[in-house]
């Protein structure tokens, strides 16, 4: 079924359901960024595959929204479909609730699931077409409907994450969130993201690719705790952990039936970006909701001594085998067919090779040329992959799911010669890295207080990202979390001691080059003074910067200091771990410019 197909049988349906405009939302019933196959309804029917989107679906029309990361794909990918591209951000293009105000009229009515369709958009939706006497239905899950051949939901086995790897039992986890929710006067904490479960009950699994989680709901009251599950994804071992630790495990399908029956009088503590419709419809009407971030998601965005020791182990071991593909790159480029596909297939190889790797943080961005001009390019055979020549920059952003830490690092390789525009690109992404890595500020700063050291390089020439520059990661758990970020757009969380975080400038050129440079850092505390408190970022990340692509005389005396003293570090820290002439090699690599 192509997607026009697809599309016309969504509207058939809609016209049965009496349906004027249905959603389409990128998500699943725990608003997951990244999702397992089964949940993939929008990338289905529009055959956009970026990882954010919105697809509204009306007798007329078929719109996709989507961010600067997908342009340039998104614009490949809907060619033919029928489906129209709104740009998120972009003067002239509504957004996708806006564009519904617009074009929904008194008495129309607008469908979306309510399992999958979080409680804030809804409310929001509410607020803006509400008023105009628009309908809502949330009871149906159309597309999967005429998604006939939808994989089935996954069944992946929970471990659990020991204790010397987390710092913290689950049950300590448990009473900390209990603390706060006395301070926020709350009697029950219903969580639906399935990073706070994994990192609230020291459980993984690998129900969702690339992220270590469990498909579940929790449930946490001021003597007991709950799990809901399937039951065959938990063995006897999973089990024993955490009924010692105080949580009791229920039936998956069983959460609606608890929450529906939370006793009269109680206060329900929820994150409303990350609960559901249809789970926050349960909630029992004399009840009192609290709204705000997931007191889980703030705890763990600030690691332990413990999490800090293993992660630094983790990008050692990452740095290691970086270290030996792009060695590899250098010595095979030119010699063997090597693709954009098998290069990321081989850097996955050299993780394998690690102690404690389970499975990549993400797919590969192995992007060659101009490909590297969409950031979220994703390389398939019989499709898009270049074979990699002795010439232009080839942009590799790739990540591991070690026992002991989630890793995220890009770096643009220079593999032959390169023009005088890239060169000074590159080294202008490579100022704002340094100029943001290398930061004092005061304590309180958030990441829009910061974003412009990194953007300032750039925007003195007229160029700019349509991105973020940093996100926060987990621990075992997704590459993307918050609630920290740096960034231009409006974000309140300071960055605290422990928080982790990735630096990642970037020049993107259509049809030209792609360069993205990118470590991950750990808050630190730096010096303190009358003014109060400042921090700094610690390095975590260790791997050569390619020095063939930097433009020296461009380079202030403080950043090629920073430079030195960086791969300084990254030959001390590496080099024990690598062959005689891969040490020789790092050294050349890592030489004093």
């Amino acid at each position: 079924m192509k997607v026009k197909e697809r599309i016309n049988g969504l509207r058939n349906l809609m016209k049965q359901k009496g349906i004027t405009a249905y959603i389409i939302p990128t998500s699943d019933p725990h608003q997951s960024e990244y999702l397992a196959d089964h949940y993939k309804a929008r990338v289905w029917i529009s055959g956009f595959t970026g990882s954010a989107g919105t697809v509204v679906v009306t007798e007329k029309d078929a719109i996709l929204w989507t961010d600067g990361r997908y342009f340039i794909q998104a614009e490949k990918e809907l060619e033919g479909s029928g489906i129209e591209l709104y740009k998120m951000g972009i003067p002239g293009f509504p957004t996708y609730t806006e564009w519904l105000k617009d074009n929904l009229e008194e008495g129309d009515t607008l469908g979306f699931d309510g399992k999958i369709y979080p409680q804030n958009d809804v409310e929001r939706l509410e607020e803006q077409i509400g008023k105009k006497g628009i309908k809502f239905i949330d009871e149906f899950d159309l597309v999967g409907e005429i998604w006939t051949d939808r994989p089935a939901a996954p069944q992946s086995k929970a471990f659990v994450h020991e204790v010397k790897y987390t710092g913290k039992t689950a049950k300590e986890k448990i009473e900390e969130v209990r603390k706060e929710m006395e301070k926020k006067g709350a009697t029950h904490f219903l969580v639906g993201s399935l990073d706070d479960i994994a990192w609230l009950y020291n459980i993984r699994g690998r129900d969702v690719a690339n992220n270590p989680v469990v498909i579940s709901y929790g449930l946490i009251a001021q003597d007991k705790a709950w799990l809901f599950v399937d039951g065959d994804k938990i063995d006897d071992e999973v089990r024993k952990y955490l009924n010692e630790n105080g949580v009791e495990i229920e039936d998956y399908a069983r959460v609606i039936d608890y929450v529906k029956n939370i006793e009269k009088g109680s206060k329900v503590f929820l994150d409303s970006t990350r609960i559901n419709r249809w789970l926050y419809k349960g909630i029992p009407e004399d009840c009192q909701v609290i709204k705000g971030t997931n007191i889980t998601t703030e705890l763990k965005a600030i690691k332990n001594d413990v999490e800090i020791r293993n992660q630094k182990n983790a990008y050692i071991k990452d740095g290691v085998a970086l270290v030996k593909f792009i060695y590899w790159l250098d010595k095979n480029v030119g010699k063997m067919d090597i693709t954009e596909v098998s290069a990321a297939e081989k850097l996955e190889d050299f993780r394998r090779e690690q102690e404690g790797f389970i499975e990549p943080s993400f797919d590969t961005i192995a992007a060659y040329k101009e490909n590297a001009a969409m950031m979220h390019y994703k390389a398939e055979e019989g499709k898009s992959n270049y074979t990699l020549k002795r010439e232009k920059m080839f942009l590799v952003d790739s990540g591991g799911q070690y026992y002991d830490g989630t890793t995220d690092i890009t770096r643009t390789i220079v593999l032959g010669d390169i023009t005088e525009e890239e060169k000074r690109d590159y080294t202008l992404t490579l100022k704002g890295h340094i100029n943001l890595i290398n930061a004092r500020f005061l304590y309180g700063a958030t990441g829009p207080h910061l974003d412009t050291l990194a953007r300032y390089p750039l925007w003195k020439e007229g160029l700019d990202y349509k991105c973020g520059t940093g996100h926060g990661v987990g621990f075992l758990l997704n590459v993307h979390e918050g609630p920290h970020s740096i960034s231009n757009r409006h974000n309140k969380v300071s960055l605290e001691k422990g928080m982790v975080v990735t630096i990642e400038p970037g020049v993107y050129k259509e049809g030209k080059h792609g360069i993205r440079i990118e470590n991950v850092v750990v808050v630190e505390e730096d010096i303190n003074t009358d003014s109060g408190q400042f921090m700094k970022f610690e390095v975590l990340s260790y791997c050569p910067i390619d020095l063939d692509g930097i433009d020296v005389e461009l380079l202030t005396e403080e950043e090629r200091k920073w430079l030195n003293e960086y791969h300084e570090q990254v030959y001390d820290k590496l080099s024990s771990y690598l062959d005689e002439e891969e040490r020789k090699w790092l050294r050349e690599q890592t030489r004093d410019i």
